[in-house]
This record gives structure tokens, C-alpha cells and sequence, in this order.
């Protein structure tokens, strides 16, 4: 890994320190709902209702990392553009599970909690066992068991 702290050879770069990973949501009830009560996932729930376009609901991830659902009003308030269509192609969040087991399961649960499966889970070319699902506002979920990749915990 090349050294780019600052005074190095290569020079200052970006430290990247994702923490946070903002989805916008035409309803961030129905959001909160997909994602807390069918994935499962933990939330303090909606915060910031008392602010113009600062509803929000964050979910812990894993520890320093954490998934916001945010109207995309509010969204495009904050940044000062115009909202725009949204694409299920602009990226896809990968959930990285420890077996190959565990893919279906998820996959599952995902549409169980009312995801639309748009691959189901098969071999992949690299060596991996993937499918794929939206959630309701169309966001692109993999779920995936990669051997070169796998969790800590």
C-alpha cells in the first residue's frame, strides 16, 4: 500500500473514513420499516423531525459505519440542487457474509421485508456465490460470500 501521509513521496491524499452512507427515500417511513423490522437492522428511528428537511433514521452497520435513509427533498434541500430520477445502476452496496449459507438466508429476509430480487443467488464467475436485491426505493443491494473477502466477526 503506498504511503500517502503527508510529506510522503506520493503526497496528501484523501484518508478515506466512510462512516456514513446516506440512501435517499421517497418515504422514509417505509424505509424505516424495510429496513429496522425486515432486515433487522438497529435504529434509534426517525430523529430531526422538528427541523425543515432534517427527518432522518440512522442504522448501525458495524461498528464506525453507519446506514442513513433520508427523504430526497431534504436531500437535494441540503446539497442545493435539483432533485433527478434516480437509477438502480449509480452503485451497489455489498453485504459481505462469512458462508456461502448465509446468502439465501439474507436474500430471503430481504424479500420477506418486501426487497424485489433482481439476480438470485448463484456461482459467479469470480469465485464467489452472489444475487441481488432493491429495497423499495430501488437502491441495489448484493449480498454476497466472497473466500478472499470475508468478515472479522
Amino acid at each position: 500500500m503506498q504511503d500517502r501521509s503527508p510529506g510522503s513521496a506520493y503526497g496528501p491524499g484523501m484518508r478515506a473514513r466512510i462512516t456514513v452512507i446516506t440512501l435517499g427515500v421517497d418515504d422514509l417511513d417505509k424505509a424505516l420499516r424495510f429496513y429496522r423490522d425486515g432486515l433487522g437492522l438497529e435504529t434509534p428511528g426517525i430523529v430531526g423531525e422538528q427541523f425543515e428537511y432534517g427527518a432522518v433514521a440512522f442504522f448501525n452497520l458495524q461498528p464506525g459505519l453507519m446506514l442513513a435513509v433520508w427523504p430526497r427533498d431534504s436531500i437535494a434541500h441540503d446539497a442545493g440542487i435539483a432533485g433527478s430520477s434516480r437509477s438502480p445502476t449509480e452503485f451497489t452496496i455489498g453485504h459481505n457474509v462469512r458462508t456461502r449459507d448465509e446468502v439465501d438466508p439474507v436474500m430471503e429476509q430481504a424479500r420477506t421485508a418486501g426487497a424485489r430480487i433482481v439476480k438470485p443467488a448463484d456461482e459467479t464467475c469470480w469465485g464467489c456465490y452472489a444475487g441481488c436485491f432493491q429495497d423499495p426505493d430501488g437502491h441495489r443491494w448484493e449480498v454476497l460470500w466472497n473466500p478472499e473477502l470475508l468478515p472479522d466477526d
